[in-house]
């Protein structure tokens, strides 16, 4: 008779990698093969899917931050639940978004998204969900600073969890801006006119309009004077050598020498910093924050995309991702036990409440973008 792994078992593995007997590695492995054995009954944080699910669709950006997911939840989740992920990535979301509007439901499962503002926009186009939190227990604990956020769009319930969280700050080279100033100058560095040519931004209208309100001496969530606004938007795109449109691109101009100071988003800054010291980071004078989320869309396999994500919550998972792509997890620091690295990251936030960070409001800019949208990319054609 064939002796499956039991509850205990997978326990005692855990326990033998928090004592430091295993490696994260060997530890994933093994609970892998453990639910091979066992199927998905059994897996410590599953349950038993109801139907029969031979895969689901997880849809990224690419890059380094799918590899270090392939690497580590993914491969272990297909592992464990036989059940196989197919990957596909996007440039940008809208692009997802208009293809999901135009297929069917189902074309779509799981989408890696960029936070609050498109959760709105994808619940606005009806392609929400009501995930089952019973079903995924790892959610307990994500930090309810970002868990808020969600509620507050869809408050009977949640279609997402976040993932991960970052800024949008700002790169510089350490070889001609000192700290000093990049600490003084934050966002103005992008409309230095010592700097013309060798600056960068994110192509990005948001973004771009955030850094303008900054530097306009405004609030971003409610801009009162918009002209003002326009105007930065016009220096700083008279002062750029050329905007990127994905973080790999803004790692590429910075590394190369094109430019001297540019947007960036903090994963890739650590990157950019890990490689050459030379570079250094500061975020704007109120700290641009956003989380990635797992995205559940309608006509998936719900209960199968909450087994997924209650692996990739759960704690070792997260630690491992949040090592490999440089941003720092959901997990909430006051319950769980970060590593060091994970500390080091020029975002993370030790309290879990997020306090000194801002987030976009979704409401408002959701419900400017229409208008705003295509001035601003007049605008950085050069109209």
């Amino acid at each position: 008779m064939t002796r499956y792994p039991t509850t205990n078992y997978l326990e005692d593995l855990r326990q033998r990698y928090k004592d430091g007997d295993i490696d994260r590695r060997s530890f994933l492995r093994s609970v892998g093969m453990a639910g091979l054995s066992v199927g998905i009954v059994g897996l410590p944080g599953t349950s038993l899917a109801k139907e029969k699910v031979d895969e689901i669709k997880y849809h990224s950006w690419g890059g380094v931050v799918q590899e270090a997911m392939r690497r580590t939840g993914i491969a272990s989740f297909e592992d464990a639940t036989g059940v196989k992920v197919v990957e596909g990535t996007f440039g940008l979301e809208e692009e997802v978004l208009a293809k999901a509007r135009a297929g069917q439901p189902g074309d779509y499962n799981i989408i890696n998204s960029a936070g609050n503002s498109w959760y709105k926009r994808w619940m606005d186009a009806g392609f929400g969900v009501k995930l089952n939190l019973d079903n995924i227990p790892n959610a307990k604990n994500v930090m309810p600073a970002l868990m808020q956020p969600f509620w507050d769009i869809t408050p009977d319930g949640l279609s997402a969890l976040p993932f991960s969280y970052g800024n949008t700050g700002i790169a510089y080279n350490k070889k001609f801006i000192s700290e000093e100033q990049a600490l003084e100058q934050r966002e103005g560095l992008l409309i230095n006119p010592d700097l013309a040519d060798k600056i960068s931004g994110h192509n990005d209208f948001q973004t771009r309009m955030w850094v303008a309100a900054l530097q306009s001496g405004q609030n971003p969530n409610n801009i009162e004077d918009l002209d003002a606004v326009w105007a930065k938007i016009r220096e700083n795109r008279s002062l750029v050598k050329k905007y990127w449109g994905s973080g790999a691109e803004s790692i590429e101009l910075l590394a190369s020498g094109e430019v001297y100071a540019s947007d960036i988003w903090s994963g890739r800054a650590t990157s950019l910093i890990e490689r050459d010291p030379d570079f250094g980071y500061v975020d704007y004078s109120k700290g641009y924050c956003w989380c990635s989320d797992l995205l559940v869309l309608k006509g998936s396999p719900v209960e199968v995309c909450e087994e997924f994500l209650n692996f990739i919550l759960d704690t070792d998972v997260m630690i491992a991702t949040a090592e490999a792509q440089l941003y720092p997890p959901s997990v909430d620091p006051t319950k769980v036990e970060l590593t060091d690295k994970i500390r080091s990251f020029p975002n993370f936030d030790p309290t879990g409440t997020l306090e000194q960070f801002a987030f976009s409001d979704p409401f408002y800019w959701t419900k400017h973008e229409k208008d705003w949208k295509p001035k601003y990319a007049r605008i950085e054609k050069g109209f």
